[in-house]
């Protein structure tokens, strides 16, 4: 397991660092930030030199990035061009992220896994053909729809929640965002359970248990369902990462400051650093969340061996 880790580490190095130079080419081609800063009057010559020369805008692009990346290791990812440290405002917008993130996720397991699994033993009936339905409707709407909607409904008609969540948003705030987020996810989550632990019910091993007169809860969590998750844990750990990053529609409609926000903040700016910081903090959530799904598997699946 150690030297499968260590290798999977090595492995990341080369696609972080390929990940954060086409996000820093993307975003260095997107505009001229400074004439961003001067608003829709131009910024004179004599601003705009020095203005690049302080944000270091006035090296190569080659020069930006290593000078960027070598400043990434001690934990500095730059100033935005409002004078704020990227890092302060990753303080403040990571976390709410993170847990708006995380209640997404529970949403997906709690409520996507156990429907799959009922459908699933239940194809061909009508709470199956029902699911089915209602999650092909979810998929098929916007999330910025079925936002709006229940933001509508719940916060301003029957007034269950506050439209607009505060900036310190604990769990209980982030429920309706977290399930608005988690819409669609949960909803691919739940058609997947569903084709997985239909598959595997007409499995040998699955029939050898049944057979043996082990308990059919038994059968359902300690064989059927473990292996069925594999596909799901895996769609789930790389959905860590699109949720974070994907936040940007849900954050506006509930007006939470988090990283989708910042980040559309930074784009529509151009405040490359802003925009460059906060995506390679997300490539490092994909890679970590990835290596956790790959050292998941090993415990769904016993047969599995890392070497």
């Amino acid at each position: 397991m150690g030297r499968y880790v260590a290798r999977r580490l090595l492995q990341m190095a080369p696609v972080f660092v390929g990940a954060t130079l086409l996000i820093f080419l993307m975003v260095n081609v997107m505009g001229d930030p400074v004439a961003g800063l001067c608003g829709e009057r131009r910024c004179d010559p004599a601003t705009a030199a020095r203005l690049k020369q302080e944000f270091g805008l006035d090296q190569p692009v080659w020069r930006q990035y290593l000078t960027y990346m070598a400043n990434v290791f001690t934990g500095d990812f730059g100033t935005a061009f409002n004078g704020q440290a990227v890092t302060e405002l990753m303080a403040t917008s990571f976390p709410v992220t993170f847990r708006l993130t995380i209640v997404a996720i529970l949403f997906e397991i709690a409520v996507g896994v156990t429907l799959g699994v009922v459908t699933g033993l239940r194809r061909g009936r009508p709470v199956d053909t029902g699911a089915l339905l209602v999650t092909l409707v979810v998929i098929s709407v916007p999330t910025f729809v079925t936002g709006l909607l229940l933001q509508l409904l719940l916060g301003v008609e029957w007034g269950w929640i506050k439209p607009s969540v505060s900036p310190e948003a604990g769990f209980g705030e982030l429920l309706v965002p977290g399930l608005v987020l988690a819409s669609v996810s949960l909803a691919y989550v739940t058609r997947l359970t569903r084709t997985s632990i239909a598959e595997n019910a007409r499995a040998d091993y699955v029939r050898t248990a049944v057979a043996k007169g082990l308990p059919r809860h038994r059968v359902i969590v300690r064989h059927l369902l473990r292996n069925s998750l594999i596909p799901v844990v895996t769609f789930i750990g790389a959905d860590v990462g699109f949720l974070m990053g994907g936040a940007i529609v849900t954050e506006r409609i509930f007006n939470i400051h988090g990283v989708g926000y910042q980040l559309y903040q930074g784009i529509l700016r151009q405040s490359t650093q802003t925009v460059v910081g906060f995506v390679t903090v997300l490539v490092l959530v994909f890679l970590v969340a990835n290596l956790l799904v790959d050292l998941l598997y090993a415990v769904l699946d016993p047969r599995i061996r890392y070497v």
